[in-house]
């Protein structure tokens, strides 16, 4: 081939080579846990132990890597230890800035777990630039972590502004972009070090895998210390779930393109219905970051949307009690669609507005979803 492969290609490929002595298609999954010493005490298969890494590992990583144009990619345990192993390989003082609308179970972590560790955690406002360059040019932090689309409003943060303002005040950006996918937006090449995937949402895509990612764009010094951090910490996936995660990515292009086409016609469905105050999508000319989301975004604007529901938190209750195709679940980013009033499963505590019902928008036929919408709606 004279030309790099299309992402659709990698992602349908998988690893894009079979396996040896069998000629697989399919990559074999690796179970055992360890792995014979040479008789001089040396490792001639080249592992050590499954905590360290495991061959299952290998396939998905690359494919990640390839995906996001990343130096290098490592899986975790879930999103959640992925993330949180960023924030371990930072040192007590340091100041991480992070945004104040943020997937709520890791704003709880940095609350009740970085923070009484030592780490110095600052919020700036979603979004804003501004508010993100006036803070990080008077706190000088370590690090700088972005999640575009913000969970659940929404919300669109400039990477390549973010990635100057990074430069400018020595600090590494991180890129949660779990709802974007690398189909969508590539961090690295907008100039972020680190990128983030709860890869249980769209990446594996059929809710039966809980797993993380990160991907880096150098091999430095940080990196090292996250490498050693998921072995010293033992927040591995398992070879079966890395397996299963595979497959699930050579499907990635096709699951996100029918959610994206699907969530951009319900967000223009309804619009300005007359039981609702906000669709919340940054692919509709509405949205205040559409211009940034256009911009970023490539091929798509996500399968995430949120409704406000006029008449307040317990008509949306209500609403979301009515839908029939839509499932009422935790989670995104699966072929099936869900719907959650998000500030009643978040708790006390909660930034979301009492009136939101969040939509992860699967791949049924769109005729379903809107006329499930619609009878709900009432």
């Amino acid at each position: 081939m004279t030309k790099p492969l299309h992402p659709e290609t990698l992602a349908a490929q998988g690893p894009g080579r079979v396996s040896e002595p069998y000629k697989d298609i399919v990559p074999p999954i690796h179970a055992s846990t360890t792995y014979e010493r040479g008789a001089a005490g040396d490792y001639p298969g080249g592992r050590v132990y499954s905590r360290a890494d495991n061959p299952s590992y290998d396939t998905a990583e690359a494919l990640l890597a390839q995906l996001e144009n990343a130096h290098a990619a490592l899986l975790f345990a879930s999103g959640q230890a992925a993330a949180a192993t960023v924030f371990q390989a930072l040192a007590p003082g340091d100041v991480a800035l992070v945004p104040r609308n943020m997937y709520w179970a890791f704003r709880n972590w940095l609350l009740r777990a970085a923070a009484p560790w030592g780490l110095k955690v600052e919020f700036y406002e979603n979004a804003a630039i501004d508010d993100l360059a006036s803070k990080a040019r008077a706190l000088k932090p370590r690090l700088i972590w972005i999640e575009t689309p913000a969970n659940p409003t929404w919300d669109i943060t400039d990477i390549a502004a973010a990635a100057t303002i990074a430069r400018e005040v020595g600090a590494v950006l991180a890129v949660d972009s779990t709802v974007a996918t690398p189909l969508l937006t590539r961090p690295l090449e907008l100039g972020a070090h680190l990128v983030m995937h709860s890869a249980t949402k769209y990446l594996n895509g059929h809710s039966d895998v809980i797993a993380g990612a990160l991907a880096t764009a150098a091999d430095d010094e940080l990196w090292q210390r996250i490498k050693y951090l998921r072995s010293g910490s033992g927040a591995v996936l398992g070879p079966f779930e890395a397996w299963l995660l595979l497959r699930g990515m050579r499907t990635l292009h096709l699951r996100v393109a029918a959610a994206c086409a699907n969530a951009l016609a319900i967000a223009r469905r309804f619009e300005g219905h007359a039981r609702l105050s906000h669709v919340l999508y940054p692919g509709l000319a509405s949205h205040p970051q559409h211009a940034v989301a256009a911009r970023q975004m490539h091929g798509g604007f996500g399968g995430m949307l949120s409704l406000r529901v006029k008449d307040g938190e317990e008509a949306s209750k209500a609403f979301t009690a009515r839908l029939k195709v839509f499932k009422r679940a935790t989670s995104l980013g699966s072929v099936e669609s869900l719907a959650e009033h998000r500030a009643s499963v978040e708790g006390p505590g909660t930034l979301c507005p009492a009136d939101l019902v969040r939509l992860s928008v699967g791949v049924e036929h769109l005729d379903d979803l809107l006329a499930d919408i619609e009878q709900a709606l009432g």
